[in-house]
């Protein structure tokens, strides 16, 4: 959609979004809110953008101090990528989408140990740790259903044969924690070089690698399921904010809702009734995208719009408990199957086809979704190949 130069004091917006992608306005005023926030220098917006509680999701902003309300309330929610040492066709998908329940139990391993053997402080939000969380989180059991890029995928270790685990979690309460802390102080902008600042960075990166090794463990967790050992493929945060230059100086990177674009492969996933992409970033990358890309298709329609674009009526939940490529979509709560249903996102084709023409990433596999976990349900039964549920109460 092109670049706004810098004017009225704001920084300069890039949207690396094609006309046509659909942008919702008020994405786009908050876009305009962000340029003009102190310190900000530059502002790079993905195609899938959209409008978020303290300011636009999907995209980064470059400033020379910390705005935390940018970065967010799930610090370090991010992207795994998990290949399993098993055959997808091998999997039964009834039975796994049952044994995926247990994702909702606490997880009953060694906290302290994995804590330690990470470097990381015990917090009170421990127990949390190997669980997926609400809204838009997820773990999805998934099949390569295309490579493109043959040599890429070779390099990374990509067996089209193999099943993979995708998981979207990130640092729950404890991310949530620090934000409140800041703002309950009146904090609303940090100078990184003063004592604020550089609390503030260090429960942040606490966060980051917390959320990084929560996704591990959930990963874990399902390939138990599956009867498999994991390899990891590349794991991204896209909710942070990291010092980028020369050491000494205080410029600082913003990401909120956009996956980092110097770190190797990149997962983008659509929604749970569409295809998830692995991509390439492409070097050397254009600089006003502040080394940054989507990091997932974005939100059409906001989570209180979907009860009256979805109905909630028994066929409508047993067609959104299904994903067109025969896969099982596992979630015990009405409401939230109707708010993640696919209508609710934009069209990853779409977004992937935009990063690729402003040549900013090229596609090395697409993946089929087998099974999407986001809450247990009390049982799963099979009568006249019909499946039958009842529904728990969400305890989260």
């Amino acid at each position: 959609m092109g670049t706004s130069p810098k004017m009225d004091g704001r920084a300069p917006i890039h949207v690396f979004a094609s006309s046509k992608s659909w942008i919702e306005g008020n994405a786009t005023l908050q876009l305009e809110q962000v340029a003009g926030l102190a310190g900000v220098r530059a502002v790079a917006a993905m195609p899938d953008l959209h409008p978020g509680k303290y300011g636009p999701v999907g995209c980064a902003i470059l400033a020379d101090r910390i705005h935390p309300q940018l970065v967010g309330s799930d610090i370090g929610c991010g992207m795994g990528l998990f290949a399993l040492d098993i055959a997808a066709r091998k999997l039964r998908l009834d039975q796994l989408a049952e044994r995926l329940s247990s994702l909702d139990q606490p997880w009953d391993g060694d906290v302290a140990g994995v804590l330690a053997d990470a470097g990381l402080d015990a917090t009170t939000f421990d127990a949390s740790l190997g669980s997926i969380g609400g809204g838009n989180h997820f773990c999805e059991i998934q099949a390569i259903e295309e490579i493109l890029a043959p040599e890429t995928a070779a390099q990374a270790g990509l067996d089209r044969d193999e099943a993979f685990i995708l998981v979207h979690s990130g640092s729950r309460g404890l991310g949530y924690s620090i934000l409140e802390r800041v703002l309950s102080n009146g904090q609303a902008t940090l100078d990184p070089a003063s004592e604020d600042g550089g609390s503030y960075m260090d429960a942040h990166d606490h966060a980051v690698r917390w959320a990084r090794l929560n996704r591990r463990i959930i990963a874990e967790r399902a390939a138990a399921a599956a009867r498999a050992e994991l390899r990891p493929v590349n794991d991204l945060a896209h909710n942070m904010v990291e010092r980028r230059g020369n050491p000494g100086d205080d410029i600082m990177l913003h990401r909120k809702g956009a996956a980092a674009s110097d770190r190797g492969l990149v997962p983008v996933p659509g929604s749970r009734g569409t295809l998830s992409y692995l991509v390439e970033p492409l070097a050397p990358m254009r600089t006003e995208a502040l080394a940054s890309l989507a990091h997932g298709a974005g939100r059409k329609y906001d989570r209180a719009s979907m009860h009256g674009r979805v109905r909630g009526k028994k066929s409508d939940v047993a067609r959104l408990e299904r994903n067109p490529y025969g896969g099982i979509v596992v979630c015990g709560d009405r409401g939230l199957l109707v708010e993640e249903a696919p209508e609710a996102y934009k069209n990853i084709d779409r977004v992937i086809a935009d990063l690729v023409e402003f040549g900013l990433a090229r596609v090395v596999a697409t993946f089929r979704p087998l099974v999407t976990f986001k809450k247990a349900q009390s049982s799963i039964a099979l009568s006249s190949g019909k499946r039958e549920k009842s529904w728990k109460e969400d305890r989260r």
